[in-house]
């Protein structure tokens, strides 16, 4: 057993990239797996029991004050990605890995660690969702997505800290200071709830940051470049699988409720009021008997690809 544990350790060593070898958690994969397994126990077992007798916890102001850090953090993260390459110095069509110390480069390599970090922050989207008892919110996807990204980023900054592959948290944190924002402003309260008319778009937004990934990830596939087609695939399967998840929830959140909605109206009651789905207006959804609420799916991934 030791054995073949020096001889993985001495693989990463190997052929891992040396500049991030002795950063914080990217000697090897597991203490990542043991965080991410944590947070899934935690989330869907000793969270939920924590909460069973205790009532919903009101995190307004937490979670007003989470969200605009969310916002500050992405907002920094999509400009370095800017200032480390992707501002006049990569190519959309072929960027390989850039091995060497030159300060850009560098600057990158320090940004791709960081994204990888903020896919732990975003764990406290599901913890905030435990301690307010919205356990509908917290489907096997959602917790999938959360639990497998941290884990997906680190085999990146490990091999290809920097490249082609930097595509993807461009876009994904700029979606994400879209995303947070549009949860900063449902947190402050139904009189600024009125004016989120465009959750859709935000949706449409996501689904459009996939496509254009898969489409820059693919294209390598035709073109002869010096980056590890294994990335490749990589990168662009999970583009393909958050596109059709996101899909599904447009499908479902934006199609089949408003039909449902509309045959419900036309349905009277039995005191002669029409019937409602309960969600027909931004506050309805944000905001119910139990407390501030967010969507099942929307708020995910990746990325965050956020």
């Amino acid at each position: 057993m030791a054995v073949a544990l020096n001889a993985i350790q001495g693989f990463f060593d190997n052929y891992g990239d040396p500049r991030t070898k002795d950063w914080f958690l990217m000697s090897n994969p597991l203490p990542t797996a043991l965080i991410c397994a944590t947070y899934v126990f935690t989330v869907k077992v000793a969270g939920p029991r924590f909460m069973a007798n205790r009532k919903p916890m009101e995190l307004r102001n937490v979670l007003i004050a989470y969200n605009l850090f969310q916002v500050i953090f992405s907002s920094w993260l999509f400009y370095e990605c800017l200032m480390g390459g992707w501002w006049g110095e990569y190519s959309l069509s072929c960027q390989p890995v850039d091995y060497s110390d030159k300060p850009s480069t560098v600057r990158m390599v320090n940004i791709c660690w960081w994204y990888y970090f903020s896919k732990f922050t975003e764990f406290m989207d599901t913890i905030f969702f435990v301690l307010r008892k919205k356990d509908r919110h917290i489907s096997t996807l959602h917790v999938i997505h959360h639990g497998v990204m941290p884990m997906s980023v680190w085999f990146g900054v490990k091999f290809t800290p920097g490249g082609h592959s930097t595509f993807f948290g461009l876009l994904n944190t700029f979606v994400h200071i879209i995303m947070y924002a549009y949860y900063l402003l449902a947190a402050l309260g139904p009189n600024v709830q009125k004016y989120l008319w465009w959750k859709k778009y935000l949706t449409t937004l996501q689904m459009m940051q996939f496509l254009a990934i898969m489409l820059h990830a693919f294209q390598l596939l035709f073109i002869d470049c010096n980056y590890p087609k294994a990335f490749v695939w990589w990168i662009g399967m999970h583009a393909v699988m958050f596109f059709f998840l996101f899909k599904e929830f447009y499908k479902q959140q934006y199609t089949k409720p408003s039909k449902q909605a509309a045959g419900a109206q036309a349905k009277p009651s039995v005191n002669g009021s029409s019937k409602s789905n309960g969600y027909s207006k931004q506050s309805d959804y944000y905001i119910n008997s139990n407390g501030l609420s967010r969507p099942d799916l929307v708020h995910r991934a990746t990325a965050g690809a956020h």
